[in-house]
């Protein structure tokens, strides 16, 4: 067991990660529910929860130990009160707030072990499962076809997103959907109150409650000094500055980069265009270089944040950032159109580094794959039929607790 945060790079040896096999949540997308649910399409689930396991076997035979979102929010909650007040921050940030609803909730979930009442916080509470009471409120008389009365978190098997190791802290995020603010949620117990997930002296610089939205897909741990961050669809200006006031005033690191990219759902984050997969090394969805505008956060005199405008190409700042003569920018579907938008939708540029020059990718993405096996990258590759349809690859799929030192 690897106790703490520790997290200064994107390619140091991966001692320990995050995940969330998916469960019965994806169970509740249907055609009418997707777009709710921020889903495009239906995994098949046995398929899906058998590609995961695949996915931690590759970890495990790499020496990473794998922990899960149930079982280590469920340590965190040892005491009753603790579980209460977990259902009761629950439902709020689910916005249930007819006290007769929340008053059969409650007892209805304190009915269970922690390890249960986690797992069926995220597969949804549908309301036959909820004993119907005195009438306290008009909610509690409303009725549509809708069948949850908690929605499912169909999302957090892509435990990149909720919350981001970097240093020895932890952002936990205000996600961009009020759908998947839950998500976070939970780490934050896990981080408060489970100390074989963090450590007591580990650090938090972004949480939940903060007002803007950020996401991890976005933030990238480039070197001991210099965290970068994508300006996307579902991270806001105003939540970078938040966040890099934070890390810049309390930890070693000196500067963030803010990468600015299209705002659509291909290019949901950062993470799903540019991926870092060795020293010198990254892979890049082409359309982007030509748009992509990259900003430096200092911390200036009197605790205020410093902005300036990187004006050179992209390759030239990186080599300049990460003190190199040259990087090398590996390009999706290797630059051809077709291949690079067909490979992107399913996450070609989303590499999970596990050493420097190794990495874990989608099979599917065939074209990617053989042009980093050329270029000296080691390609450890896992099937993906169904977890691709949530779009998000190996990276989205992982939340990295601890890594060695470069």
């Amino acid at each position: 067991m690897i106790p703490g945060i520790h997290n200064f790079s994107e390619i140091g040896k991966l001692n320990k990660v995050l995940l969330h096999k998916p469960g019965f949540e994806l169970e509740a997308l249907t055609p009418s529910t997707m777009e709710r649910l921020l889903f495009d399409d239906i995994p098949y689930l046995k398929v899906a929860r058998e590609e995961h396991d695949t996915f931690a076997e590759i970890l495990r035979e790499n020496g990473v130990e794998v922990v899960y979102y149930v079982e280590e929010t469920a340590k965190a909650l040892a005491t009753p009160q603790l579980q209460q007040q977990l259902i009761e921050d629950f439902l709020d940030l689910s916005l249930i707030t007819s006290e007769g609803m929340r008053n059969q909730l409650i007892e209805y979930l304190m009915k269970m072990d922690p390890e249960t009442m986690v797992a069926k916080l995220i597969a949804g509470i549908k309301k036959n499962e909820v004993p119907s009471e005195k009438v306290q409120s008009l909610m509690d008389l409303i009725h549509d076809d809708y069948p949850y009365v908690s929605d499912p978190m169909p999302n957090l098997y892509f435990t990149r997103d909720p919350g981001a190791c970097v240093g020895n802290g932890i952002n936990i995020h205000h996600m961009h959907t009020q759908e998947r603010r839950r998500e976070s949620l939970l780490l934050k117990y896990m981080f408060k109150y489970n100390r074989d997930f963090a450590a007591v002296d580990n650090m938090q610089w972004y949480d939940v409650e903060d007002d803007y939205s950020i996401e991890g897909g976005d933030v990238l741990v480039l070197t001991k000094d210099i965290v970068a961050i994508g300006l996307s669809q579902r991270t806001t200006i105003a939540g970078i500055e938040c966040f890099a006031k934070n890390l810049l005033a309390n930890s070693t690191f000196k500067k963030v980069l803010v990468f600015d990219i299209p705002k659509s759902r291909a290019f949901m984050h950062l993470d799903t265009v540019f991926t870092m997969v060795d020293y010198d090394k990254f892979t890049i969805h082409p359309e982007i270089e030509g748009p992509l505008g990259v900003y430096e956060i200092t911390m200036g005199k009197e605790g205020r944040l410093e902005f300036n405008a990187m004006k050179d190409e992209l390759q030239n700042i990186l080599a300049m950032e990460l003190g190199l003569p040259a990087v090398e920018l590996i390009r999706c579907g290797g630059g051809e159109l077709l291949a690079a938008q067909r490979e992107q939708w399913n996450d070609g540029s989303n590499t999970l580094c596990i050493a420097p020059g190794t990495v874990i990718t989608y099979e599917r993405n065939y074209v990617t794959n053989e042009l980093l096996d050329k270029k000296g990258i080691k390609v450890l590759t896992m099937p993906s039929a169904e977890l691709s349809r949530g779009r998000g690859g190996p990276r989205c799929m992982s939340c990295p607790v601890n890594r060695e030192d470069l």
